[in-house]
């Protein structure tokens, strides 16, 4: 058994031990469409995770982690998800927050954010998207202004997953007055329980609240609390949601795997998989979920050198279009019988929970449209496309 075997051994063993007990019965709890399930339980899970060392694997050791390489780190995530644990709660911080103040933060801010995150004592929340700016975040209005030692914001961000749980939330605000675009944007730190913070839960299809709005009316926070300098926001912004993409995306892709194997155990029984039309679905799909890790795979070169570039639009791309796919097949298995509820007043299967809430999956953390841009100048090099106003 080489090294990569033995740590993948390790992980399962773990696992298996350490899901019993008081936590035998977390096992596949929370989720896409499911974060209200048992959060309290969930994140005692996770502080046991970080009492034996196995949070944020990948950041250096002198940050709190293991300096886990890549192998390692998609071997832990890939073990994580087949053993069906809870969904992590902390995973904001852990692989958006954290790894953007490592390559981006001071000294100071790496000593006062980074040990909460590794020891699951603070959780995060991310402010980017707003009414009128999407996944087109050079369209951010929310404003910040420095005010002697403190910055305050105002402003509205929309879509805030579990805002309600967090302590803080990493910002993208303007701080130049007349700025446009991705000019003049600031990527900074604001504590969420404070009086100029207000927080709205969304009714989504699924009858559950993961997203929110957010408003800063006022809001305060310190002014060592920006990450790098006024104006950087943009370039910190797009190095975060390249971490996003990184490789904790090859464990959802297990679940994935864990969905699509339920769909087709559904079509054996009903009989739907001896319909041809459905059965070429099913193996498309099939087809679909192997080539994504594949793609996933190449694209870890770049956060392996610690700065994701715009490759990893490709695999948002991949797998929002794929699941939102394999949630329409599902429905097509289930035929008429997908459209009555389990039972009253609005409890859903998971086959259902899988086709409303996956048709969020090429809207968040970067919508289809915003991505192909991204893919054709960035990747490809094509011209821009004229923006409204650019006289372009």
């Amino acid at each position: 058994m080489n090294r990569s075997e033995t740590f993948r051994a390790e992980v399962r063993a773990w696992l298996e031990d350490n899901l019993s007990g008081e936590f035998a019965g977390a096992r596949g709890l929370g989720g896409p469409g499911r974060e209200h399930e048992a959060f309290d339980v969930r994140l005692a899970w996770e502080r046991h995770l970080a009492a034996a060392g196995w949070t944020c694997l990948g950041w250096p050791e002198q940050y709190g982690g293991r300096g886990a390489s890549v192998e390692d780190q998609v071997a832990f995530h890939e073990e994580y998800a087949l053993a069906r644990a809870p969904a992590r709660v902390g995973h904001i911080g852990e692989n958006l927050l954290g790894p953007t103040i490592i390559a981006f933060g001071t000294d100071e801010q790496r000593r006062r954010f980074l040990p909460p995150i590794v020891d699951v004592e603070e959780l995060w929340c991310q402010g980017y998207s707003e009414p009128g700016a999407g996944s087109d975040l050079a369209g951010v209005q929310t404003r910040a202004e420095f005010d002697g030692d403190r910055w305050r914001v105002s402003g509205q961000k929309v879509w805030t997953s579990l805002a309600l749980e967090a302590d803080w939330c990493f910002v993208i605000c303007r701080t130049e007055p007349g700025s446009t675009r991705h000019h003049g944007l600031s990527y900074l730190l604001v504590p969420m329980r404070q009086d100029g913070v207000e927080i709205r839960p969304i009714v989504q299809m699924t009858g559950t609240s993961e997203f929110n709005e957010v408003f800063f009316d006022d809001a305060v926070t310190d002014a060592a609390n920006l990450v790098g300098a006024p104006g950087d926001g943009w370039k910190i912004a797009m190095a975060t949601l390249g971490f996003e993409r990184g490789v904790a995306t090859l464990g959802q892709q297990v679940g994935f795997r864990h969905e699509l194997e339920a769909v087709i155990e559904v079509a054996r029984r009903t009989g739907a998989i001896d319909d041809p039309l459905l059965r070429d679905r099913l193996v498309r799909s099939w087809m679909g979920l192997r080539v994504m890790r594949l793609n996933a795979v190449r694209t870890m070169a770049g956060i392996a050198a610690g700065a994701p570039g715009p490759e990893s639009s490709i695999s948002k791309l991949v797998w929002g279009v794929w699941h939102r796919e394999l949630g329409e097949l599902a429905m097509d298995v289930l035929g008429a019988a997908g459209m009555i509820a389990d039972g009253p007043p609005y409890d859903l299967s998971d086959a259902q929970r899988l086709y409303l809430f996956s048709r969020s999956d090429t809207i968040y953390a970067g919508s289809n449209e915003i991505q192909r841009n991204i893919i054709a100048e960035r990747v490809l090099g094509l011209p821009r496309e004229a923006r409204p106003g650019s006289g372009r």
